[in-house]
C-alpha cells in the first residue's frame, strides 16, 4: 500500500473530504506534525520511505529529494511552490503540483478586508476601545472613484478588482503576461505613481523578490496604501518600516511578511499597519476545495496518471 505522509497544518480541517479521497484510492495516509517547517533534514526524516507527501510551507530542496528516494509527488497544499526547488524535483524525477483557484475568493476578501482596515483605521479604532476611548483621532477616507492599483492580475487579482468596482473604486493593473480590456493597463510605476491603493498578487520569485523597495516607495502619493495577501519577500521590509514611520505612505495592510511569525518585526509597531497572521486562505470553502485537489494530485500521480495540476 503507498503512503502520502500529510505535512499541510490545515489539509482536511474543514472536511474528511481530502483524507477519504485518499484512502478510498487504497492510500495509507499518515499525518505528522513539522516544528520546524525551514527545517529540510526534519521534512525529510518526517517523509521517510512515503511515495507521497502533501506540504505546507515546508521546505522542500535537494536534500529531501536526495534523502527520500520512493518520493513520487510533493503535492502543495496551495498555490505558491516557492518552497520547492523545482529544478531539484525535476533532476530527481518527482511530481510537483498544486491547487490554483481553489482560494481566489477567500483571499480577494481578505485583501478587500484589509482595503477597508487601512482606509478606515480600523487599528486605532480599535485601540481607542481598548482603551475605553469613544472619539476617533482620525478621519477615514471613502472607496469610491479612489484608484486601486493590482499588481498581478491572476485569479485573485480579478476577483479583486471585482469587489473594487462594486465600491465604485477605478481599476488599473500591471501584469506582464496577462491582458484584459475590462481594465485599464499600465506600467509599474505608473502603477505606484497614480494608485490610492496598491494590492500585491504576485508569485514570489527571483524576479520579484523584494520588488517594491525604496523606488517604488518613493513613487506613492503620502496619501496612498499598501495591500499584500500575496508573499512577504515581495517587499523591502526596511524601506516600507521607513516611509510609514516618516508618514510618506499612509498605510500597510499586510497578511503576509518576510518571516512569520513577525513578533520582531518593527512593522508591528506602527499605528499605521494592520496585521493578520497569514490567514487570508482559512475559510471554510477554500479549505476544503483545496485540500480536495491536494488528495486527487496525489491519487492521480500514484495511479499513474497526469494530475490535476502539474508544476514540474
Amino acid at each position: 500500500m503507498p503512503k502520502v505522509v500529510v505535512l499541510a497544518r490545515s489539509f482536511a480541517r474543514a472536511s474528511s473530504r481530502p483524507l477519504e479521497i485518499l484512502r478510498d484510492a487504497g492510500i495509507e495516509v499518515i499525518t505528522k506534525s513539522n516544528p520546524e517547517p525551514e527545517n529540510e533534514h526534519i521534512v525529510a526524516e518526517l517523509i521517510d520511505d512515503a511515495e507521497a507527501v502533501i506540504v505546507g510551507v515546508d521546505r522542500v530542496g535537494m536534500l529531501v529529494f536526495s534523502s527520500c528516494p520512493r518520493l513520487r509527488v510533493v503535492s502543495k497544499h496551495g498555490i505558491g511552490v516557492d518552497n520547492i526547488d523545482l529544478e531539484a524535483a525535476k533532476m530527481n524525477k518527482v511530481v510537483v503540483t498544486n491547487a490554483p483557484g481553489t482560494n481566489s475568493e477567500s483571499v480577494a476578501d481578505m485583501a478587500f478586508l484589509l482595503i477597508l482596515s487601512c482606509a478606515r483605521h480600523l487599528k486605532v479604532l480599535i485601540e481607542q476601545i481598548q482603551r475605553h476611548k469613544w472619539t476617533s483621532p482620525v478621519l477615514g477616507t471613502e472607496l469610491g472613484e479612489k484608484i486601486l492599483g493590482i499588481v498581478g492580475l491572476g485569479r485573485i487579482g480579478r476577483s479583486v478588482a471585482k469587489r473594487a468596482l462594486g465600491f465604485g473604486m477605478q481599476v488599473v493593473y500591471f501584469d506582464p503576461f496577462v491582458t484584459d480590456e475590462s481594465f485599464k493597463r499600465v506600467d509599474l510605476e505608473e502603477l505606484f505613481r497614480i494608485a490610492d491603493f496598491v494590492s500585491l498578487h504576485l508569485p514570489l520569485s527571483s524576479e520579484t523578490k523584494h520588488l517594491v523597495g525604496e523606488k517604488l516607495l518613493s513613487l506613492m502619493k503620502p496619501s496612498a496604501f499598501l495591500v499584500n495577501t500575496a508573499r512577504g519577500e515581495l517587499v523591502d521590509e526596511e524601506a516600507l518600516y521607513r516611509f510609514l514611520k516618516e508618514g510618506k505612505i499612509a498605510g500597510a495592510g499586510l497578511d503576509v511578511l518576510s518571516f512569520e511569525p513577525p513578533f520582531e518585526s518593527p512593522l508591528l509597531s506602527l499605528p499605521n499597519v494592520f496585521v493578520t497572521p497569514h490567514v487570508s486562505a482559512h475559510t471554510k470553502e477554500a479549505n476544503v476545495k483545496m485540500g480536495e485537489v491536494a488528495a486527487l494530485n496525489v491519487v492521480r500521480v500514484l495511479q499513474g496518471r497526469e494530475p490535476l495540476y502539474r508544476v514540474v
